[in-house]
């Protein structure tokens, strides 16, 4: 499985796990909850639906009310399904959750694992964060050691967007210094509003959460099984 596959299947059992969905509900959550899954084909969603249904962690069932299912048989359209997370994926969802290696620590997987914060362990939170400010300084020590070799060669605007890009990653870095510190004190969020970003606009590229929030237009196939 690839790493942005693996990042698909922990998004859909964690949000199959609050409430069962149809596809283009949980099309709809991937894209303004967790803002991260924009750049992903919406024809990857389905496949991998199917995967989780063919290893037994989720079930699909039927999901209109029989007044809604009569009128798209009349229409001769192919009823919604409804995915629903098996106890065996509840199983798998916690097994994921409870994982703190180094791709949870990279920008796509730490996004993700960090909107379901409010279902970790505090162990496994502080691992996580912890990890993640290690990667963001080891980037950061990086970019200092380039923007050093290169000042004289750049020219004023990219010399402005390198140090934007710096600025960008300190201030994740202050930020996940201030959840550290939280966790350390035994301040539990999960009760709570969600913990903002520190900045909504940057992108993973400089290590910034993804902007959660946006639209999505719907489409008539997507609530149909594939």
């Amino acid at each position: 499985m690839s790493r942005r596959s693996g990042i698909l299947e922990f998004a859909v059992l964690g949000l199959l796990r609050e409430a069962p969905m149809h596809g283009y509900e949980l099309r709809k959550r991937l894209n303004t909850s967790l803002g991260v899954f924009r750049a992903f084909s919406y024809g990857t969603l389905y496949p991998c639906l199917k995967t989780l249904v063919a290893n037994g962690w989720l079930i699909e069932e039927p999901g209109s009310a029989p007044e809604e299912a009569l009128a798209t048989t009349l229409a001769g359209r192919r009823a919604k399904i409804v995915y629903r997370l098996t106890p065996e994926g509840k199983e798998r969802f916690e097994e994921l959750l409870s994982h703190t290696g180094p791709d949870s620590w990279e920008d796509e997987h730490f996004a993700a694992r960090f909107a379901f914060f409010g279902q970790t362990e505090r162990e496994v939170r502080m691992r996580v964060l912890e990890g993640r400010r290690s990667r963001l300084e080891e980037r950061l020590e990086k970019m200092r050691a380039s923007l050093a070799r290169t000042r004289e060669r750049l020219d004023d605007y990219t010399l402005e967007l390198q140090r934007h890009g710096m600025e960008s990653v300190e201030r994740e870095v202050r930020w996940l210094n201030e959840l550290i510190e939280s966790e350390r004190a035994g301040r539990d969020r999960r009760s709570g509003p969600r913990a903002a970003a520190p900045h909504d606009n940057d992108s993973a590229e400089t290590g910034g959460l993804p902007r959660h929030g946006g639209s999505t237009r719907p489409d008539p196939s997507d609530d149909t099984a594939k």
